[in-house]
């Protein structure tokens, strides 16, 4: 009878057991889950130098926003004011711009094109992306990829290209 008691305590305690780990993993599973449903918000920004026939140069700036996320992600905001009056004269767009949402998976583009005025090597700060998701009430912030430092009125190295004609003339040397 004994016997009877222990076995039947020993089963309920395996019971017990496997119930407890099954709550546990359900509580894991839910937290990876929860934790999946955020944006993820990814920002590249590119700059290239362009000289124009006049001798000026031209700045082409864009800014891709990505959302890889699983959450559409609200009042987006870009900024990118590290582009000083200084250097810089503004020829087309500007250097903020807004969205009403950023669906998950999607992305937006934005450009402005901006004009050297002094020969210098420019260092710009990445952009800054703001953004509200559903789930939290304190705007979110996001920073796009920083730039190389752009070489505005830099001499260029002249390159020299070698055809068939100068190997004759150099093998007949």
């Amino acid at each position: 009878m004994a016997d009877f008691h222990l076995q039947t305590f020993a089963e309920k305690m395996a019971t017990s057991a496997l119930t407890i780990l099954a709550i546990l993993a359900l509580f894991a599973v839910s937290s990876v889950t929860a934790a999946s449903e955020t944006p993820f918000v990814v920002a590249h920004k590119k700059a290239s130098v362009v000289k124009l026939k006049s001798g000026s140069e031209r700045v082409s700036v864009s800014i891709d926003v990505y959302n890889h996320g699983s959450l559409v992600i609200y009042d987006v905001s870009l900024t990118d004011d590290s582009w000083s009056s200084e250097i810089f004269d503004f020829v087309a767009g500007n250097t903020s711009q807004s969205w009403e949402g950023l669906d998950a998976g999607s992305h937006v583009s934005h450009s402005f094109e901006l004009e050297s005025k002094v020969k210098t090597t420019y260092n710009s700060a990445p952009a800054v992306i703001t953004f509200r998701i559903p789930t939290k009430s304190k705007l979110q912030e996001a920073y796009s990829t920083p730039i190389p430092p752009l070489e505005t009125f830099a001499e260029k190295a002249v390159g020299y290209k070698l055809d068939s004609v100068t190997f004759v003339l150099l093998a007949q040397a």
